[in-house]
């Protein structure tokens, strides 16, 4: 599957939409999806609940593994995807649009621009 290149990546499969509005929605990419099989269970951050990058913020169980899905950038959650609690497997089937997993307000807008590009993603830890 090709990573979409108008998001940004972290090496630890993340992925990372501007919202245009101080936020961005983040969830795991098309690869970690796939590494980790179906998923069966997502525990998601309460919003309000400030985080720092590279802080666990969610739990993604599938029949393999549980994972943690780190904060991509500092910020504050400001909603998460309630249907994955009754759809964990929407995470699967589309892992870059209804499978997002939260959005946060960014604390530090140059944290999301200096996070990879989809080619280096692809050409690093997406590879």
């Amino acid at each position: 599957m090709d990573n979409p290149s108008n998001l940004k990546y972290t090496a630890t499969h993340e992925w990372v939409r501007d919202n245009g509005d101080g936020t961005v929605t983040v969830g795991i990419t098309a690869h970690a999806q796939d590494a980790l099989g179906e998923l069966v269970y997502v525990e998601l951050p309460e919003p309000g609940r400030e985080v720092s990058a590279g802080d666990a913020c969610v739990v993604v169980e599938s029949t393999k593994a549980a994972s943690d899905v780190y904060a991509p950038v500092d910020g504050v959650v400001v909603e998460a995807n309630a249907a994955l609690g009754n759809e964990p497997q929407t995470v699967n089937e589309s892992p870059y649009e209804r499978g997002w997993l939260f959005r946060m307000k960014v604390g530090s807008p140059a944290q999301v621009g200096s996070l990879l590009s989809a080619a280096d993603y692809d050409a690093g830890p997406g590879a």
